[in-house]
């Protein structure tokens, strides 16, 4: 449903159902109702007939949980990460990680980001 080379619009949207998603979990987490799920296809306009919806939830929900993990649901669309993407973030991570704790606080994330 979703595959395909994703256009500007297409990395916008999936970008913003992540925003979405962040916002209506209360819980934090990291898990959608298929109600939740719903709702978010049709704030962002994506239209799913719900035949191809179901078939989509029993394909997002494989543990029959009645819940998507939302990481589960970006990999679902993106696939895994190349090996150099993979190295590209472990580089990062390392550069974040200076104390070597396997942890990174926000607050050493903001010492070495700007979003400016």
């Amino acid at each position: 449903i979703f595959r395909g080379t994703l256009s500007k619009r297409g990395v916008r949207v999936i970008t913003g159902l992540g925003k979405y998603f962040r916002q209506v979990d209360k819980s934090r987490n990291g898990f959608l109702s298929q109600a939740t799920f719903k709702e978010a296809l049709k704030v962002f306009h994506l239209e799913v007939p719900e035949g191809d919806f179901e078939s989509l939830w029993l394909i997002l929900d494989d543990s029959k949980s009645d819940k998507v993990d939302y990481g589960e649901f970006t990999r679902a669309i993106f696939g895994e990460m190349n090996e150099y993407r993979k190295a590209f973030v472990r580089k990062a991570y390392m550069k974040l990680d200076f104390n070597k704790t396997g942890s990174v606080p926000m607050v050493d994330v903001r010492k070495c980001y700007c979003a400016k």
